[in-house]
């Protein structure tokens, strides 16, 4: 089993098309100011050793927020997502969930983000 760090670096490396669109408007401070980090592992618990962990697509630490891209099969997981943002959310940290078709929108969904920091 890979360990969440080498996991997260194959995610930024295999990155989606809607990740990349997103992350060019998010990196290098872009969107007034505030950092956001990609394929970031949030470590929720360690059991015997075994790190219980999530990957966050994209997360601003000074806010604790939480962008997550949903693509198709989301559809199919949402009991997960579900049950995962409930921990996120034990832990502090609000998830703002963007359907992929969204950035097709893009002022729309930085609007959206920027609503989600202020809060």
């Amino acid at each position: 089993m890979k360990s969440p760090t080498l996991l997260a670096r194959e995610l930024r490396k295999n990155q989606t098309p809607e990740e990349k669109i997103l992350w060019s408007l998010l990196r290098n401070r872009k969107l007034i100011g505030h950092k956001f980090l990609r394929q970031y592992v949030i470590v929720y618990e360690e059991i015997n050793f075994r790190k219980n962990f999530f990957i966050l697509d994209f997360y601003c630490a000074n806010k604790k927020l939480a962008v997550e891209l949903d693509g198709g099969y989301h559809i199919a997981i949402t009991d997960y997502d579900i049950l995962r943002d409930g921990i996120l959310k034990q832990n502090k940290i609000t998830v703002l969930r963007i359907k992929n078709e969204e950035l097709q929108n893009q002022q729309l969904v930085l609007k959206k983000i920027v609503n989600a920091l202020n809060n």
